[in-house]
């Protein structure tokens, strides 16, 4: 399999969306403008986000000495469900849950074989793998495009690794995501920034990350041609800090997309990453496409 593919599958979904997608008045603003995860839906409204990230890899940073290796291509789909829905009558308080499925395949074969989900061969694994209970609130009722998300993940995986095929972390995570936008003066550019701190515990020889903390900033810049598209760059380091677990890792990536509202609830976003640095890890690219309702 080739990454160009993928590349072309992501573009022609979007362009195919765009063409179903209804007409609405620019002068208005749209979700994607101004409802950011900064900012938090009102009571009744609900907000339901899938997101589906592909990451693929030939190469990572655990040769001798740390040194960049090729390796067979390896290849982990995750498919995340989120679900929010308002409470009280302030805009402060959202509660919901997070659903996450994985499927990963190794020993080389085609990135696009994680959608065949034969979890039962030798090669690939697949299953929902946690859910989480999650809160977003608003701590200071003067400043409503700074909020937090904190969502408790519980583990619905009995191995994190079954005949060399890793599917997901086999722990509790406490993760805690801290939001901040700031739209500048015309609402053509936009800067939102996120700071996303993960707790991971429990046994440290039923996962790799338990008894750690990975913290991943990360910058996103916008421009809007129009309320209802917008193209971005980004820029994350994920840093994973050693708390008993012997293990250290680190990457920084950078990437670019775009989002589009297709209607007035619903819109649809593609997102690509490329890790061009880093320690302890794999050295590969992701594919990201996601659908955003809000109603």
């Amino acid at each position: 399999m080739k990454t160009k593919k993928i590349v072309l599958a992501v573009l022609g979904f979007f362009v195919l969306a765009i063409g179903f997608a209804q007409d609405q008045d620019d002068d208005q603003g749209s979700v994607i403008q101004t409802l950011t995860p900064s900012k938090l839906i009102g009571k009744g409204q609900f907000d339901i986000k899938w997101f589906n990230n592909l990451y693929t890899e030939t190469e990572d940073l655990f040769g001798p000495g740390g040194e960049k290796r090729d390796i067979p291509r390896q290849t982990f789909f995750t498919s995340t469900l989120e679900a929010y829905t308002g409470v009280g009558n302030n805009k402060r308080w959202n509660v919901g849950a997070i659903l996450e499925f994985r499927s990963n395949v190794v020993a080389d074969r085609d990135a696009l074989d994680v959608f065949k989900f034969d979890g039962e061969s030798s090669t690939a694994r697949s299953g929902l793998t946690s859910i989480a209970p999650s809160v977003k609130f608003v701590p200071f009722a003067t400043v409503n495009n700074f909020s937090i998300q904190s969502s408790f993940f519980i583990p619905l995986v009995d191995n994190e690794v079954e005949n060399g095929v890793f599917l997901d972390q086999n722990g509790f995570t406490w993760q805690n995501r801290f939001f901040y936008d700031h739209t500048f003066t015309g609402n053509k550019f936009q800067v939102f920034g996120e700071l996303n701190s993960e707790l991971n515990f429990g046994k440290e020889e039923d996962s790799f990350a338990n008894n750690s903390l990975r913290l991943t900033p990360g910058v996103f810049f916008s421009y809007f041609p129009s309320s209802k598209f917008t193209v971005l760059a980004l820029a994350q380091h994920s840093q994973l800090i050693d708390l008993g677990n012997d293990f250290d890792q680190n990457f920084t990536a950078l990437g670019g997309g775009a989002k589009y509202q297709l209607t007035k609830e619903l819109n649809i976003e593609t997102l690509y990453t490329n890790f061009v640095r880093g320690e302890a890890t794999g050295l590969g690219e992701t594919f990201n496409i996601g659908l955003r309702a809000v109603f």
